[in-house]
């Protein structure tokens, strides 16, 4: 497992209650657990949100991590 930097933003941020810290986790779907059992309040926003990996906005739990990965809320837009 690899320490990465997890970055929060918007409804993240304010379910999570802190814009970044440095977690534990491999993959995306190892950090999704580590998230849910350490916050349930951000549940929903993993529901329909997603992660940016490597510049790459992601949903697919083998995706390995590295350094930093961002907790993206979904977006709407028009």
């Amino acid at each position: 497992m690899a320490e990465v930097l997890v970055r929060y933003f918007a409804a993240a941020a304010e379910a999570a209650g802190r814009d970044e810290e440095l977690l534990t986790a491999s993959t995306v779907g190892e950090l999704h657990d580590t998230l849910l059992a350490s916050y349930p309040a951000l549940a929903p926003v993993l529901a329909k949100g997603s992660f940016l990996v490597d510049g790459v906005v992601t949903r697919d739990p083998a995706r390995a991590l590295r350094g930093q990965v961002d907790v993206l809320p979904p977006f709407s837009g028009g």
